[in-house]
Formats: structure tokens, sequence, C-alpha cells
């Protein structure tokens, strides 16, 4: 008599898991995954898919890796034995904090601090475990309030040499932050403007939408650094990085405004309606139903407008604040360093795609954590 067929040798069961098969807890099959193959082969089997599916897909590859490797070592041959990296070296604590008070650079280091702290906190309430989620609107009103903190704390001390000294790369973190922490809350509160059912809210948000969007940003900043002033009370005069943060702050919150509005329109009329059949107030199914939805589906929008918020933040060099870009400037027209455009350049533009990339791998990390563009 014949032996009964037997099929492939199932993997043992992981302890306290039943086997692939066998029934789970109340009547359940489990399906167990099959083993992971070697990464040599799984890398192997993701080149054949991705590299050399074709004949031309090897041919671009090969013409790719041709291109890459000779820039590529032009690249590591300029900067390992022609560049003369002592135009940065020199001068990179210049860089860094400009002509900040030395004695004072606690400040500094304590807002940085600070900073890091809300947004290892931050990525904690978004992007990592549950428990953490109860701290999203908390960790949103310490983002409000310890940022202007931050930046009184910085600014708080006397600048050296009148309004053509600037703080360098500490000047363009502040600018930055500030503009895209206050950005946010005002350009999601016009956008809520935008969509309202008052007509006079929903006219004076249409209008201030419309008219920031259609001027310049350096208009904008000359307005906020030459005609803020005229509209404040007398006793009130704030000082140049005040109004320039103030400048980036309203020109950016017109954009985040649409982004946000688009992001209102994407939400389903259904969602209102269960909303209402829960019976929450109109106020608590956008603030908990409308608004979460929107924001989470805007996430690459906002992102980018931040990123270019940060880059402009370059411009208030005009005015004489002399921020990262501006201090490299003046590092240049030093006849020690002359002719070293091209070193200096190199650093100023790795050191700001540092910070944009890093914005941008937050970013698709917290849209990978929500899953958008997925359900």
């Amino acid at each position: 008599m014949d032996e009964p067929a037997t099929g492939p040798a199932l993997p043992e069961p992981a302890p306290g898991r039943p086997a692939a098969g066998q029934a789970g807890p109340a009547g359940t099959t489990v399906v167990v995954p099959p083993p992971r193959a070697p990464w040599p082969q799984r890398a192997a089997a993701w080149a054949r898919q991705n590299l050399l599916a074709s004949w031309y897909h090897g041919l671009l590859t090969l013409v790719a890796l041709a291109i890459l490797a000779l820039a590529g070592r032009a690249v590591l041959s300029w900067a390992l034995v022609r560049a003369r990296w002592d135009v940065v070296t020199d001068n990179l604590l210049l860089l860094l904090v400009g002509a900040y008070p030395r004695d004072q650079l606690w400040r500094v280091v304590a807002a940085l601090v600070l900073l890091a702290v809300l947004a290892v906190v931050s990525g904690l309430a978004w992007a990592g475990p549950a428990r953490w989620r109860r701290a999203q609107m908390p960790v949103v009103a310490a983002w409000v309030v310890l940022v202007p903190a931050a930046m009184v704390l910085v600014l708080s001390v006397p600048r050296q040499g009148g309004a053509g000294t600037g703080y360098g790369l500490i000047l363009t973190l502040v600018l930055a932050v500030a503009g895209i922490t206050l950005s946010f809350p005002l350009g999601v509160l016009l956008a809520l403007g935008r969509v309202s059912s008052l007509p006079v809210v929903r006219a004076l948000s249409i209008a201030y939408i419309e008219l920031v969007r259609g001027t310049p940003l350096m208009v904008v900043l000359f307005f906020s650094m030459t005609a803020l002033p005229l509209f404040l009370p007398p006793s009130v005069r704030p000082d140049l990085v005040t109004r320039a943060a103030a400048g980036l702050v309203l020109f950016t919150a017109a954009y985040v405004a649409e982004a946000v509005r688009g992001g209102l329109q994407g939400v389903p009329r259904g969602q209102v309606e269960a909303a209402q059949a829960l019976g929450l107030t109109g106020t608590q199914a956008v603030l908990l139903i409308i608004l979460p939805q929107a924001l989470r589906a805007v996430i690459p929008a906002l992102v980018g407008q931040f990123i270019s918020l940060f880059k402009d933040t370059s411009l208030v060099a005009v005015w004489g604040l002399l921020e990262f870009v501006g201090v490299a400037q003046s590092v240049l027209s030093n006849p020690s360093y002359l002719g070293r455009h091209v070193e200096m350049y190199a650093f100023v533009a790795a050191v700001y795609w540092v910070f944009c990339y890093g914005m941008s791998l937050a970013s698709r990390r917290l849209e990978r954590r929500l899953g958008v563009g997925e359900r």
C-alpha cells in the first residue's frame, strides 16, 4: 500500500503561537507569513525588477551610473583636493551666530534645546506609540507659546553695530521657526473663515488671501518693515527682526489658508452628516471630524510651503538683517578670502539642504504613519 503524499515541511511555529493552518483562538485559522530570503537574494531580485527589467532599462541604468560616477568623481576631486575650506573653518562661529554677544550664547543654546525637545515630543505625539496621541493638543499649544518665548530669549540682547549686524544661522532659524509656528494657526483660521457661512467673515478672509497671494513677498516684507509701525501705537516700535518675522507670517498664512481650504473641500459631505447624527455641534464637528482629515490630506502642500519659507528668509538681508546668507556674503567681502565663492556657497547650500531635507523626511514619515494616499 502506497504511503500518503506529504507537502513541503512547514516552518516551526514560534513559542506560544500555533503553526500554519492550525486553528487559532475562537476557531480562526492562523496564516504564518513565509520566511524572508537572505538580503543578497532580496537585493538581486530588486535590481532585476527595478533596474534590469528590460534591455532598455538596463541601458538607461548603465548610462545613469556612468554619469553619476563621472560627476561624483569630479565633485570629490574638487572637494577633497582643490577646494580651500579655510574660508569656512576660520569663520564657522561667525556663520552660525554672527555678531551675537559671545557671553550671551547660553540663550541660543537654551532656545535650541527647547526647540529640539519640542520637535522630539511632536514626533512622538504624531508618529510615535498610540499612548502619546493624547498629547497632540498640548504639544500644539506648547509650540504656540514656547516658540515666541524662545524668540524673545534669543533676541532680547542689544545688537552691536546697529541694523547692519546680523546673527547668521541663528537669525535664519528664528525667522523660519517663528514664521512656520505662527503662520500655521493663522492660515487655518483664514481657511475656516473662507468657508464660513458668515458673509462678513468669508468676505474679509477672501480679501486678505487674494490680496496677499497677488503680492510679491518683497512687497509684503517692505510693508512690514516700513509701514507696519504706522498702524501701531506710538509706544510700540518693534525692531527689524520682529517686523521681518511679521511679514513672513502674513505672507505664508495666505498660502497655508489655500492649502487647508483644499483639504476642507476634499472631506466628503457624509462626514459632516455623520457628525451631526452623533449629536456634535458645528464647532465640534469641525475641530474633531473635518479639520483633522483636511490637515492630514494637505501635509505635502504644507511642508512644501514651509520649506519655501525657510529659504525665503534670505530676503531679509535687503534691510540689513544679515542672516546665514548675508553673513556668508560679508565674509566673502574680506580681501583675505577673495575668490572663495564656490567653497562658501557650497557650505551654505549644504546647510540649507540638511534643514530642508530634514523637514521633507519628517513629512514623509508622518504621511506613512497617517496613511496619506492609502486610505
